[in-house]
């Protein structure tokens, strides 16, 4: 009998040490997510010394869309392309704890129906820092800054299986284009044509 007792005695312990154990990781898990929505989360204009970030950013990318080879972009080209005068383009980055987390790559073009647009040809969030806005908060200064310029149009494409994208853009009021194809030379193309025109 006494034993029956003290096994019971045992239980109730171990099952009010199993609910505060509970209770604590309840709580952590609580200021985790806390300490990653009210963070000192900053976007801003990139500078020339986040280009090594944004190169990294701009490799995560290319791996994501299973071509973890095509980027040849360097540092020094990044440097020299989005620091003369005029830059090739601009690039805002999001930064929490100075580190940079995410980008959006950005630059202008001309509509021969609309006149100015916007090109976001990327918008890239680290893969452990998704989920915390950080992709909305970068849309969303893209979407400022080309109203501030008076942009007609704000574009960018999507890879087609990439529907968590799709998604988001949806979400966010952007149009899909199903009926328009990507057209493209690259390098190699570039070469081959002009072979055949000289």
């Amino acid at each position: 009998m006494g034993l029956d007792t003290t096994k019971i005695a045992l239980l109730d312990k171990l099952q009010r040490f199993r609910k505060s154990f509970i209770a604590i990781n309840l709580q952590f898990d609580l200021y985790l997510k806390l300490r990653r929505y009210f963070s000192q989360m900053n976007i801003r204009k990139a500078t020339i010394n986040d280009m090594s970030a944004v190169l990294e950013l701009i490799r995560e990318l290319a791996r994501f869309e299973r071509e973890p080879d095509a980027v040849e972009v360097t540092v020094d080209k990044l440097k020299k392309d989005g620091f003369t005068n005029p830059p090739a383009f601009e690039c805002f980055v999001a930064e929490d704890d100075n580190q940079i987390l995410g980008m959006a790559f950005i630059y202008m073009r001309y509509s021969t129906w609309k006149g100015k647009v916007l090109h976001l040809e990327d918008l890239i969030i680290r893969q452990e820092a998704r989920g915390r806005g950080i992709g909305t908060r970068l849309l969303d200064e893209v979407v400022k800054y080309g109203f501030e310029l008076g942009v007609k149009r704000i574009s960018w494409v999507v890879l087609d299986w990439n529907q968590t994208a799709i998604d988001f853009y949806k979400r966010k009021g952007a149009v899909v284009l199903d009926d328009w194809d990507v057209v493209q030379l690259d390098e190699m193309g570039i070469k081959n044509y002009i072979s055949r025109i000289e």
